[in-house]
């Protein structure tokens, strides 16, 4: 009896399994569809209303260039446009690394004294607050290095909310499970491992995704003020030196590559999120509706 029990419940888990495996219903298919279907669509339509308003009132290029003339002018200047993004983008991923791990070596001394929290913290929330438009022209003034000092000013962007966003998550670990490892003896390493850093993850990887956008914000400000030419010089210089020209069509595609490498940014590290979470947050667990 007991083996046939055995059989019965393998044979119920390997229906389970199977299920997992399936392909959704025809009801979340479709609404998974719908939800890449739907922002595109209204993204062609706003294309074909901006073309309308150019082409009926015979708006000059100069002044507001059509969708198709942005698209020739980024193919055209592609051999342009291509190394200052890559100047760009390589200046937002190294101000985020940094950032990431300033601002999680920090959380976790946060996390491990209170007193060190009361004394740094404040002068975070300072860094935070003060323009980054406005600190740059020192920063540029006091550092040789023109690419060091973009790195800075991307980094300073990109800080805080990776520090705050893990503070938060170090000292949101439930209190009752603290105590039920104080109670078994757990030293700190083991409480920090495996129960704050897991609490945190979610609020790191939420910090993340606002950094990434923030980092890339922070280095086309600064390029912008820096105003550096000649190679090496990143997108924000050629949005300048194309308004200087009146090349407005390469303007707008240079503007659509840096909007566009924020939502690439944005969808990584959501991606990555969904990569960590799924399996055991209840933010990325499916719960059938």
């Amino acid at each position: 009896m007991n083996g046939h029990h055995r059989a019965v419940r393998a044979e119920q888990a390997e229906r389970l399994d199977g299920a997992e495996a399936n392909p959704a219903d025809p009801a979340e298919r479709r609404q998974r569809w719908l939800r890449i279907a739907l922002p595109i669509a209204i993204g062609v339509v706003t294309l074909l209303a901006w073309d309308l308003v150019v082409r009926v009132n015979q708006i000059p290029h100069y002044i507001l260039p059509g969708p198709l003339r942005v698209a020739e002018a980024m193919v055209n200047g592609w051999d342009t446009l291509w190394p200052a993004l890559m100047v760009t983008v390589q200046i937002t991923f190294m101000a985020l690394a940094v950032a990431v791990i300033g601002g999680v070596g920090l959380a976790l001394l946060f996390a491990q004294s209170k007193w060190i929290e009361i004394s740094f913290f404040p002068y975070a929330v300072v860094l935070q607050v003060t323009p980054i438009i406005a600190i740059a022209p020192l920063i540029l003034i006091y550092v040789d290095n023109t690419h060091i000092a973009l790195l800075i000013c991307a980094w300073i962007v990109a800080f805080f909310p990776i520090l705050s966003n893990t503070t938060l998550g170090l000292n949101s670990a439930d209190h009752n499970l603290l105590d039920l490892f104080k109670l078994y003896g757990a030293s700190r390493w083991q409480v920090l491992r495996y129960l704050r850093i897991p609490s945190a993850l979610p609020y790191f990887l939420g910090g993340l995704r606002i950094a990434g956008g923030l980092s890339l914000i922070g280095a086309v400000v600064a390029e912008f003020t820096a105003g550096t030419a000649g190679k090496g010089s990143g997108l924000a210089y050629r949005i300048l030196e194309t308004g200087y020209r009146l090349n407005i069509p390469l303007m707008f595609a240079a503007l659509a590559l840096i909007t566009l490498t924020g939502v690439l940014i944005f969808i990584l590290f959501t991606a990555l999120s969904h990569l960590l979470l799924h399996k055991w947050h209840e933010s990325a667990i499916k719960r059938e509706s």
